[in-house]
């Protein structure tokens, strides 16, 4: 974590006119806290798995006895498809730039993940941040793409209800969505599209209620997550930032665990201090810096795929 802190401290000290690398070349510092010793192996699922730490023992949290995970048996309903083509303006990395180091570290981050189902059930993952833009929603998008790779049925929902920025990302335009379901008949699970081209579903907000965080709070958060948890192997949630609103502690209660997004040159120490401490040490799956300017771009590249002529 040390490193992490050492780059947002440097947001006081330079000159409020320095640029920072683009999101899209270099993203992440991930999980930088010292590692306890690790347990007995456990056999991987890949050769990629060797590389990864257990994530709980990074952040101090007691280990528990392995979990094994009860694979999705409930068959997904007929839920519409979408035709949408991946390009640069939808910010999936994963697919755009497939061998750059931000793809690389996405998938790094999803192999993280897979290997601490082997220690604690996690399946719903909150994407948070500790004040706006510091790129929750781009890692929440580029994080469900990498994991629709490995696993059949992923969940992206955008949940928040005040700025919502995926659809537009994505450019679905208007369309039904959580708030919708939210306000509407809480028996079955609607408002929900196949994206094809992604591979991954996604539940887009809605449109904007005037009173989000009472509608949040009405009781069909914790109906909806129980029935998508059914469904989908991984359900990924792109909240609102923690300091400004109190949305995100309703979505701390009904997923799994979070992560803390920070960016280089935007968050300051005291604010991602002020974060931590919003979110249980229980709860708290990692941390992922964007926009570092210490991501080895020149390094990776030595050692990417050579370009297809």
């Amino acid at each position: 974590m040390s490193r992490i802190f050492d780059a947002l401290q440097r947001t006081g000290v330079e000159q409020s006119g320095v640029e920072y690398p683009d999101v899209i070349s270099v993203i992440t510092e991930v999980l930088e806290l010292p590692l306890k010793p690790e347990p007995a192996p456990v056999a991987p699922e890949s050769s990629e798995a060797i590389l990864a730490p257990d994530l709980a023992a990074a952040f101090g949290v007691p280990s528990a006895e392995k979990v094994e995970q009860k694979p999705v048996t409930q068959e997904l309903p007929d839920f519409p498809s979408l035709n949408l083509s991946v390009v640069a303006s939808s910010r999936l990395v994963i697919f755009t730039e497939p061998d750059s180091l931000a793809a690389e570290k996405f998938r790094f981050l999803g192999v993280r993940l897979r290997q601490m189902q082997q220690s604690r059930t996690i399946k719903k993952i909150l994407i948070t941040s500790t004040i706006p833009e510091e790129g929750k929603s781009f890692v929440a998008a580029n994080l469900a793409g990498v994991l629709a790779r490995r696993s059949p049925k992923v969940l992206l929902i955008e949940g928040d209800l005040r700025r919502p920025t995926l659809a537009e990302h994505f450019g679905l335009g208007r369309l039904a969505g959580l708030c919708e379901w939210l306000q509407g008949d809480h028996s079955k699970v609607m408002n929900i599209y196949r994206l094809e081209g992604p591979g991954f579903w996604f539940m887009p907000a809605g449109n904007t209620p005037s009173n989000p965080l009472e509608l949040m709070q009405s009781g069909g958060m914790s109906q909806l997550m129980g029935q998508v948890s059914n469904m989908f192997d991984w359900v990924i949630v792109d909240s609102p930032p923690l300091l400004p609103l109190a949305d995100t502690t309703v979505w701390t209660r009904v997923t799994d665990g979070a992560l803390l997004v920070a960016r280089e040159g935007k968050s300051e120490k005291a604010m991602l201090q002020r974060g931590l401490e919003m979110i249980k040490k229980s709860d708290l799956l990692g941390v992922v810096l964007n926009g570092s300017s210490h991501a080895h771009q020149d390094y990776y590249q030595k050692y990417a795929p050579a370009p297809k002529k």
